[in-house]
Order: C-alpha cells, then sequence, then structure tokens
C-alpha cells in the first residue's frame, strides 16, 4: 500500500505531462504530493519524514520551476533528496545506537555492528549514485526520456538495489548463522 501511495504522484505527474507540458505536471504534482502525505498520515498516524522531505522540495523547487518557468529546478529535486538521504545515511553511523539501515531491517536480519555499518555504506552509495544518474540523464537527454526515466528508470535501478540488498542480507545472515553454530558446538 505504501509503495503505491510513492508512486500515485509520479505517475500523475507522467500523464499530466504526456497531456500537456512540464509546468502543468509540475502543478499538478505540487498539488498532489501534499495531498498523498496528508492521507498517508490519516492511514499510517504517522509522518513519513522521506515523503514530507520530497513533498517539501516538489514545493519549494516546483514553485522555482513555475516561476522562472525553466524546468531544471525540478530536475535537481530527485538528486537534493537522494543526497541529502545520502548525507543522513552515513551520519547515522556515528548519531545514536543504530545506523538508519539497522533501524529499517533490523528485524529482518541478525548482523554484527560492522555488517550493519557496510551495509549502511552501501545505502549512501546507492543514494549518492542514484541522485548522479538522475543529473546525468536531466542534462543528457530530452525532457520527455527524463520524465520517463523518474518512474520507470529510477525504480528499475531501486528494485535491482533491493534484490542485490536482500541476497546480501540473506548471506550475511546465513554466515552470522553458521558460525555462532560452529562456535556453540
Amino acid at each position: 500500500m505504501q509503495l503505491l501511495l510513492d508512486y500515485i504522484p509520479i505517475i500523475v505527474f507522467i500523464l499530466a505531462y504526456f497531456y500537456k507540458d512540464i509546468f502543468f505536471a509540475t502543478g499538478v504534482l505540487m498539488v498532489v504530493m501534499p495531498i498523498v502525505l496528508f492521507v498517508q498520515w490519516l492511514i499510517t498516524k504517522k509522518l513519513n519524514r522521506i515523503y514530507a522531505a520530497s513533498t517539501a522540495l516538489v514545493l519549494i523547487l516546483g514553485g522555482f520551476t513555475l516561476a522562472f518557468r525553466n524546468p531544471t529546478f525540478l530536475y535537481w529535486k530527485p538528486t537534493v533528496l537522494n543526497w541529502a538521504i545520502a548525507i543522513a545515511f552515513f551520519g547515522s553511523q556515528w548519531i545514536g545506537e543504530k545506523t538508519f539501515v539497522q533501524r529499517m531491517l533490523g528485524s529482518a536480519a541478525e548482523l554484527g555492528r560492522e555488517q550493519w555499518i557496510r551495509l549502511n555504506q552501501i545505502w549512501v552509495v546507492f543514494f549518492l549514485f542514484v541522485g548522479s544518474i538522475n543529473l546525468y540523464v536531466a542534462y543528457n537527454f530530452s525532457e520527455a526520456f527524463w520524465v520517463k526515466f523518474k518512474l520507470f528508470g529510477m525504480l528499475g535501478i531501486t528494485l535491482v538495489f533491493v534484490i542485490i540488498q536482500s541476497v546480501w542480507l540473506t548471506l550475511a545472515a546465513q554466515k552470522n548463522e553458521s558460525a555462532s553454530n560452529d562456535s556453540e558446538a
């Protein structure tokens, strides 16, 4: 359900873009994202911080896009968000008892502190990569290609990352379990 809600604004943005243009789509996105954020809050009674930050960036950078009639501001939104998340994940290695990845996935696997830090660093690299690839596409391909990339390309990259991470988590957990069983024997 959460994933569906997260992708509603992107799908609406793409439909609005192909119906009219980037400026119309930006305005539609600026209306839809706060509505989805409110619906998420109604359903969960929790504020999704990443989605809230994304909404704030859409309102700010979308506002600049419309005010200056320049889509470059909107092109930067995924990069700014991904790089900010990378910084937060990186900082979580020293702030608090657990990294962000461990807080999110701690119930999925039993890992040692160093393994959680390594996985957290992998996420940092992932977010830096996604932010960078967004800029590469924005500045080297057509606007229409960038719009499609936002949905299909970034979703595809994320799915591949999640699969790789799941395999890594499974192997690391099995290795820890095997080592624990060997030490008990």
